[in-house]
């Protein structure tokens, strides 16, 4: 068979076959449909079409006789038959032009919409991560309030108790220490409120560690003793952050039910990591009666943010300790 007849047989093939593929309703059009009839039709052995780097046909493919496929002056895609002495079959070329440019066209729709679908997913996880930590946020703040503030809060009204008890007991002027201690109070804090609003540590915390954060803001309280190791290093802000509050928690529930108890607060480096404990000699309480909501979660959920753990051990009439550790 002569190329020109290969030629004119394959165009024809081509027309019929785009007819039948559009009454079928099918993806159109179907190269891997096209190059099948053209194969047929032209009595080739190996037809193959490219378009946009997707490459669909069947036969051999060695040694072929190739054209680009251009239609409205832009290549489309490319030709390729065998055996090369088959060809040229300019009219097919020409006759593909539209096809492969459709071809290439619905390509690049999908492309765009995976893109744009893709983008459109990114985007919504992108919200759902923003809502997730601006809730993660928030839950941090309500701790950092409730657990630094609180103790504070707590020591307020302490004060207040023993000035009103000097007032009665002593008169006026045997409150004015009182007085100043209450207002010295009152500024720590309204400072302490003010940082944690600003999502700002303790200054010492950040500056000086966790040993001289727990100092300064304990050392003030004659019913707690602090036990620190001489030399203990320092530690990932989070897991120093995480501690500090864990720890000023603990004394600030002790100071709220267990009244005028000892407390003791200890840290201690080991070669696993940072260990702590905060014991008092109160009248102790049954934890499983407790909610599961109960102020004690905090100590469990700050401790894990860091890998670490807490455990709480009470009675009734045996005090309460609570330990954790946060590995290295």
């Amino acid at each position: 068979m002569r190329a020109r007849e290969r030629d004119s047989r394959a165009v024809a093939a081509v027309a019929d076959c785009l007819a039948a593929q559009a009454t079928a309703g099918g993806p159109w059009p179907d190269l891997a449909g096209i190059a099948e009839v053209v194969l047929r039709a032209a009595e080739l052995t190996g037809c193959w079409l490219t378009v946009g780097g997707r490459r669909v046909g069947r036969g051999g493919d060695r040694d072929p006789w190739s054209t680009v496929v251009a239609h409205g002056g832009e290549a489309q895609g490319a030709l390729a038959i065998t055996p090369a002495s088959a060809g040229p079959l300019p009219g097919l070329a020409r006759a593909l032009g539209p096809v492969l440019a459709t071809a290439r066209l619905a390509a690049e729709t999908d492309e765009f919409r995976r893109v744009g679908d893709a983008a459109a997913r990114e985007l919504a996880d992108g919200r759902w991560r923003a809502a997730a930590e601006m809730d993660r946020e928030r839950r941090g703040l309500e701790r950092d309030l409730h657990d630094g503030a609180q103790h504070h809060l707590v020591a307020l009204r302490m004060a207040v108790g023993l000035l009103e008890h000097t007032l009665t007991a002593k008169g006026p002027a045997a409150a004015r220490d009182r007085l100043d201690d209450l207002l010295s109070r009152l500024g720590a804090a309204e400072e302490l409120v003010l940082r944690t609003a600003s999502g700002i540590l303790p200054l010492v915390l950040v500056s000086d560690g966790l040993s001289a954060a727990l100092a300064a803001h304990l050392g003030d309280h004659d019913d707690v003793g602090l036990d620190v190791d001489a030399e203990l290093r320092r530690y990932p802000a989070a897991v120093e952050s995480a501690v500090y509050f864990v720890c000023m928690e603990a004394v600030n529930n002790a100071h709220k039910h267990a009244v005028g108890a000892a407390i003791s607060v200890r840290l201690r480096d080991s070669v696993r990591g940072l260990e702590f404990e905060v014991r008092d000699d109160g009248p102790g309480f049954d934890p499983a009666a407790l909610p599961p909501d109960a102020g004690l979660h905090n100590l469990h959920t700050r401790a894990a943010a860091v890998g670490g753990s807490v455990r709480v051990t009470s009675a009734p009439g045996t005090g309460t300790t609570v330990t954790g550790f946060v590995p290295l």
